[in-house]
């Protein structure tokens, strides 16, 4: 789907350091000397969008001057937002850029890039400075007011003087060489958005993002935070999504690993995924005030390994070893239960008794490589016996379900999620087994442009421990690559609540 594109610079200095660096055989680039300063700008944004096949995006780079002092010459700034007078044109794909940048060793900043209608310098740039913009140039704002709408547009640029001291002195030239260099090395990225601009579709399977374990045992988090105060120690991730953790840390979460770095008698939450009896025991001597985040159903799942076991049973655990839910489970009771992590696992288990043996699930698995397992399990165990009602959680079937339904109709499938999220794993290897290829991206900054030119419709889901804002958020950067037709796809929907403990009920 690799389309026409252009990219500005203002200067025959600015505009020989991108060609120089420009990928061999890059055709679909137009690359456009536009002259300097805001009459230049608008003239160049006239011709882009008057020409007889608009380009697919439009991306301005060059020098800038720095408005922030922790810029130095040399670092880039990508914008998030390019500002001309009045004119504020939103650059959404920004994360995607800003990534592609720094993943080649480049000091990269994000934010607000302001054009002026002529130079500034000193102590002119502050109040640029007090408005949040990080630099400051001739251009990109009034070029990128000028175009459609409906073109996508970016802005790279490369610090040339920093933001104290005199514009023109003896060193500025030596900045400028350094800023040119890095243009140079910036080019190929620019390359990349280029080709991945277009209009494409995005299917977003229902549903997806938090499920209701996960919602209750954040919601318990912030409840403590606010009945008792911080700190409040959580053992281990609350959930396994790297932006909660940050966002409760904010607010004055502490997560540990152990509850040796909790002190004595302070309030601990023990996370979603559960804990061993032996961890209970351990807060209960040291005294520590606790509250129960786990969720229900992995509650559900720690019952039947205790009944199972004191019935006789050995209890096989289909889990991925060293993740928490299996910790938590297989400790209920440890001399009875045995981790089956895959199909080979299950083949050359070992069970005292054949006649008295049973099986509990991990909750967020894929249903298919579960089934897989079990069948092996009960070729060699007839008398397997298992839950009354499927350990997998409705969230996991679910989420995976919905997938199922778009996944063949996509170029692609983006599952937001961070890398230790169980469930958003199955989600890419579900969607893998189907055929499509799929990433997991923690945010719009993990995709990799890279990924985009050929695919013409993208799925975007997110695994049961993504804030919804995270998928709100990758197709915005989607739609700054062009226009984006977005469609919802529903394949059950949820309406599950759980009770939150009693320690953090309103009275």
């Amino acid at each position: 789907m690799a389309a026409e594109f252009a990219l500005c610079a203002p200067t025959r200095l600015e505009t020989a350091a991108v060609r120089r660096g420009l990928p061999a055989g890059t055709t679909s680039a137009t690359l456009l000397r536009t002259g300097m300063g805001r009459r230049h700008a608008e003239r160049a944004a006239h011709l882009l969008a008057h020409t007889g096949r608009p380009p697919s995006g439009v991306l301005v780079t060059g020098v800038a001057g720095a408005l922030d002092p922790g810029l130095a010459p040399g670092d880039v700034v990508v914008a998030t937002e390019v500002r001309a007078g009045e004119r504020v044109v939103a650059c959404p794909s920004a994360p995607l850029l800003a990534a592609r940048l720094a993943r080649i060793g480049l000091t990269v900043r994000t934010g607000p890039v302001v054009s002026r209608d002529h130079l500034v310098s000193g102590a002119a740039r502050t109040p640029l400075r007090d408005s949040g913009a990080l630099a400051v140039d001739l251009e990109s704002g009034w070029l990128a007011a000028g175009l459609p709408a409906s073109t996508a547009t970016a802005c790279v640029r490369v610090v040339a003087d920093p933001a104290t001291g005199a514009l023109w002195r003896p060193v500025t030239l030596a900045h400028l060489r350094t800023a040119a260099r890095t243009l140079t090395t910036v080019a190929p990225a620019l390359a990349d958005w280029g080709a991945a601009t277009g209009a494409r579709t995005v299917l977003l399977p229902h549903p997806r993002s938090f499920c209701a374990g996960v919602e209750r045992a954040i919601d318990i988090v912030e409840r403590v935070l606010v009945q008792r105060g911080a700190p409040v120690y959580v053992r281990k991730q609350i959930v396994h999504n790297s932006h909660v953790v940050a966002r409760l840390e904010g607010l004055g979460a502490v997560f540990v690993e152990e509850l040796a770095e909790v002190p004595a008698g302070a309030t601990v939450v023990f996370s979603a995924h559960g804990v061993s009896p032996a961890v209970r025991d351990e807060a209960a001597a040291r005294g520590l005030g606790v509250v129960d985040a786990t969720c229900p159903l992995v509650a559900k799942v720690h019952s039947e390994a205790r009944r199972f076991a004191d019935r006789g049973d050995t209890v096989l655990f289909i889990g991925h070893d060293g993740h928490e839910e299996t910790q938590g489970t297989v400790g209920e009771r440890p001399g009875s239960t045995v981790l089956v992590e895959d199909l080979a696992g299950a083949a050359r288990v070992r069970v005292p008794d054949p006649g008295r043996v049973s099986y509990l699930v991990q909750t967020t698995l894929g249903v298919e490589e579960v089934a897989e397992i079990v069948g092996v399990l009960h070729d060699r165990f007839p008398a397997l016996q298992g839950p009354a009602s499927d350990d997998i959680c409705y969230a996991t079937t679910n989420r995976q379900h919905a997938l199922r339904s778009v996944a063949r109709q996509a170029d692609l499938v983006l599952v937001v999620g961070s890398r230790n999220s169980s469930n958003a794993n199955r989600l890419v290897e579900l969607a893998r087994r189907l055929g499509t290829p799929a990433h997991l991206v923690d945010d719009p900054g993990g995709i990799d442009l890279a990924w985009l030119p050929d695919a013409a419709t993208v799925a975007v889901t997110a695994g049961a421990s993504t804030p919804a804002s995270l998928v709100d958020a990758t197709v915005d950067a989607l739609r700054g690559l062009g226009p984006v037709d977005v469609r919802e796809h529903v394949a059950t929907t949820e309406d599950i609540e759980f009770t939150l403990p009693k320690e953090v009920r309103n009275p």
